[in-house]
């Protein structure tokens, strides 16, 4: 009998700690699900991410002929997606967000947007309102121009009507220039970068600035290049990137291990080859090698092992 008495006395202090592990491991499981906040919350909690797309930000973020958004942002996004996934545990929907160039960062600021997928510069005054995943491209503002036109420089600006598309970084750079050089530039402010192509079509203004990777896609697109040219001189410096809500850690993490894998992997490089040097779906190719400053960003991405 005090065999027994003395095996049930030793077996309930077990049982109890048994217990308490047991329930340990379940607040556990539960705390793993509640420790996650911002937006991968949001995509756990409602099984989608929105990503916001351009309409005509060629190659990056623009309507095939089917009516959905493709490009190489677009790309890079679906690719943070299923890793958004993995991390909350279950497949996520992608809701389309159309954006312009104005509405892109309030939409971002304001939670319609969770991803901005598109040509988005990254600065230091936008720096100061949200976040940017590592660079995916680098450009700067050029003018495209009719052929025959006497235009070669800003400097021939000089009085003339420009075209630029309303809330880009070109549009300031390009006021500053004017402002700088006494050009007296007469701007005329489109909607977005089809817009402002149909109005230099148009004869609405002599010039439209705006990036030099996006001139070349809409000449690609719309098989203009015998009609049009981009000339003159780098007038700014345009490093692109994803575009999220600043302060949310754990998706900044997430995507900047992602853009890590990504360039390990070489999925970034395989993406740039099959938007800028392959043939798009129109048909036509921008066959626009990989700048070398990008090629270093590209690099500077793997990890070493240590």
């Amino acid at each position: 009998m005090r065999t027994l008495s003395r095996t049930l006395s030793l077996g309930l202090p077990l049982r109890r700690l048994a217990a308490a592990f047991l329930a340990t491991c379940l607040v556990g499981q539960a705390g793993a699900q509640v420790l996650l906040t911002g937006t991968l919350k949001k995509a756990r909690d409602t099984g989608a991410v929105a990503i916001g797309y351009r309409a005509s930000s060629i190659p990056f973020s623009y309507m095939s002929a089917r009516g959905e958004p493709i490009g190489y942002a677009i790309e890079i996004c679906r690719s943070l997606v299923d890793a958004m996934g993995e991390e909350v545990g279950r497949p996520l929907r992608i809701d389309w967000v159309p954006v312009t160039s104005d509405s892109r960062i309030d939409a971002v600021v304001a939670g319609q947007v969770d991803l901005e997928c598109g040509s988005t510069t990254n600065n230091l005054e936008r720096q100061k309102r949200v976040s940017f995943s590592p660079t995916t491209f680098v450009s700067g503002t050029k003018l495209m121009v009719k052929k025959g036109s006497p235009i070669a420089s800003f400097r021939d600006l000089a009085g003339k009507k420009v075209l630029v598309t309303a809330g880009t970084t070109n549009e300031k750079a390009m006021r500053e220039l004017s402002d700088k050089f006494k050009l007296n530039l007469n701007f005329i402010v489109a909607r977005d970068h089809a817009d402002a192509f149909a109005q230099l079509g148009a004869d609405q203004a002599v010039a439209f600035a705006t990036d030099d990777v996006l001139l070349y896609g809409l000449l690609a697109e719309n098989k203009a290049q015998a009609n049009f040219a981009v000339v003159g001189e780098f007038l700014s410096y345009d490093p692109y990137g994803i575009m999220f809500r600043k302060g949310d850690t754990q998706l900044a993490a997430l995507v900047n291990d992602s853009f890590h894998r990504m360039a390990e992997d070489r999925d970034l490089e395989r993406s740039y080859d099959r938007w800028f040097l392959r043939r798009l779906p129109s048909g036509i190719s921008i066959d626009l090698p990989m700048s070398p400053q990008l090629t270093t960003i590209f690099q500077s991405l793997v990890q070493k092992p240590e």
